[in-house]
């Protein structure tokens, strides 16, 4: 499948915040949004005022970019929530998170989201004692993720640990770091997600 294979850091500073792709290095000086945050190119530094569209269109890129998506399955969730009852902006939210390498993710099991596309990908992980290898898998309430059996021997895992030892598991989800298992107590909230985009702008951009 085809991904963005430019570098990470221009994303962040073309979306004006840290959308943290790089792991332990968005927390330290060397982050490009610390040391230059404007868009880059040219005339990044210049000021622009954006239209209607423009500030919908942002604001798409912005949590695609996040989720690490490519436009066709970020309108593929879009399409899938907007069939959901509810506020379909939320709804896309917590179907993003829910995917596999997020979860992966965000229990600390991987530095970055696509370490843990990578990790989920090369059948490291297992749910519900069942091995998947499809990032894009929608985990359920109650199910159980965990690294395999013959994964949990890797030193990788280990020098994962210590970077994210200390990180806060959103409380939709239960980690065991000694056990390398997890588990899907909840789905997630708009305010179990930390990502600061205003939701309702896709939907506008995707309802026109």
């Amino acid at each position: 499948m085809a991904r963005y294979t430019g570098a990470s850091c221009k994303l962040c500073r073309r979306e004006g915040q840290k959308l943290f792709l790089k792991g332990e290095r968005c927390y330290g000086n060397k982050c490009a949004i610390s040391r230059r945050a404007y868009a880059p190119g040219q005339h990044g530094a210049q000021r622009k005022k954006l239209s209607e569209y423009g500030l919908q269109l942002r604001e798409k890129q912005k949590a695609k970019r996040f989720y690490g998506l490519l436009e066709s399955q970020f309108r593929k969730y879009f399409e899938m929530a907007s069939r959901k009852k509810g506020i379909t902006g939320e709804l896309l939210l917590q179907i993003l998170e829910t995917r596999l390498d997020n979860v992966v993710y965000r229990m600390g099991f991987a530095t970055t989201r696509a370490e843990a596309r990578q990790l989920v990908t090369h059948g490291h992980f297992e749910v519900n004692g069942k091995r998947v290898n499809i990032p894009s898998y929608l985990v359920k309430v109650n199910d159980a993720i965990s690294v395999s059996e013959k994964s949990r021997k890797s030193v990788r895992f280990k020098e994962i640990l210590d970077v994210t030892g200390s990180k806060v598991v959103p409380k939709w989800l239960e980690v065991d770091q000694e056990n390398l298992t997890g588990k899907v107590v909840a789905l997630p909230t708009r305010e179990d997600i930390d990502l600061q985009v205003q939701e309702h702008l896709i939907v506008e951009l995707y309802s026109k």
